[in-house]
């Protein structure tokens, strides 16, 4: 077995106002749950929720972030978190022309995703999140600040592909079949094919010069916009980097919010644990929704 076999999907693309092609999965028909992943993953963590949220008989719409997965991978693109929330709020709005969804977001897909969110509340059916941020933290892993360092984090980064292969060593709780790996480190084979996984780390607003400290902080402003929204939260809890404290800070904005912890899960949540946290989705997605 192989990394395309389990993840059998037709691409589809979207050529951005940016420039860059945007790849996304579409499969099934109805409802669209629109899921965003972090880095340095991309749709094919997803695959098996997409299969399921099909065969449910909603929209399974998967997105791979600029730079990341089956997108162009452009070397002169700024990669900072208002480019990543203008893409999406492109190829949403204008592209697939949703006027209602549904949002699953993981790792920096929290940030882009409740990004959109926040300045189209009115379109946002439901949330799931997922081991994620979506406001100002100084809480940065030293293995994670080291990859940000002028000259030694190209190297570790693009040139070892040291981001990847630590996590997919370190995301997960459990080892990761063969064809799980593969599928991880698929689109990332080269230095040219690294670069947003570069640039995500260098996205992490750590004082208020940096070009994304200002969109994170309005963000985190605007999140209480979504809080009569149904919103599931899903937790690994070994997670080193986003931990159960951004938790604990996400279920005081959202107080109403359904909260399942996984102990046996870590960052890779969905694959360490995913037989039982795909169906307490599939239960929530099913949920009415007021229109």
């Amino acid at each position: 077995m192989t990394w395309k076999d389990l993840y059998p999907f037709a691409s589809h693309r979207y050529q951005t106002p940016d420039g860059p092609s945007l790849h996304y999965v579409d499969e099934g028909q109805g409802e669209a749950v629109v899921m965003l992943h972090g880095n340095p993953t991309w749709s094919f963590m997803y695959r098996d929720l997409i299969r399921r949220v099909a065969a449910g008989g909603q929209r399974a719409l998967a997105a791979d972030l600029i730079g990341c997965g089956l997108s162009d991978k452009p070397q002169d693109w700024p990669y900072h978190l208002e480019d990543h929330i203008r893409c999406i709020e492109h190829w949403l709005n204008d592209e697939l022309k949703l006027k209602r969804l549904t949002l699953v977001l993981h790792d920096w897909g929290g940030g882009v995703g409740m990004g959109y969110a926040t300045r189209h509340p009115e379109r946002i059916d439901r949330i799931v999140l997922m081991n994620t941020a979506a406001f100002l933290s100084d809480d940065c892993p030293r293995r994670i600040a080291l990859c940000r360092c002028p000259g030694l984090g190209a190297v570790l980064v693009r040139g070892l592909n040291g981001f990847v292969e630590a996590a997919i060593r370190m995301a997960p709780a459990k080892p990761l079949p063969a064809a799980v790996q593969e599928g991880y480190r698929h689109p990332y084979g080269n230095w040219h094919d690294r670069i947003a996984t570069q640039r995500f780390v260098q996205d992490i607003p750590l004082k208020p010069s940096h070009p994304t400290w200002t969109t994170l902080k309005t963000i985190g402003e605007k999140l209480p916009l979504l809080a009569d929204k149904p919103i599931l939260m899903c937790w690994g809890e070994q997670d080193f980097c986003f931990h159960l404290g951004f938790l604990a800070r996400l279920r005081e904005i959202y107080p109403k919010a359904a909260v399942h912890t996984y102990p046996n899960a870590s960052h890779y949540l969905l694959e360490d644990a995913g037989e039982e946290i795909i169906p307490v989705i599939e239960q929530f997605l099913q949920q009415p929704v007021s229109k």
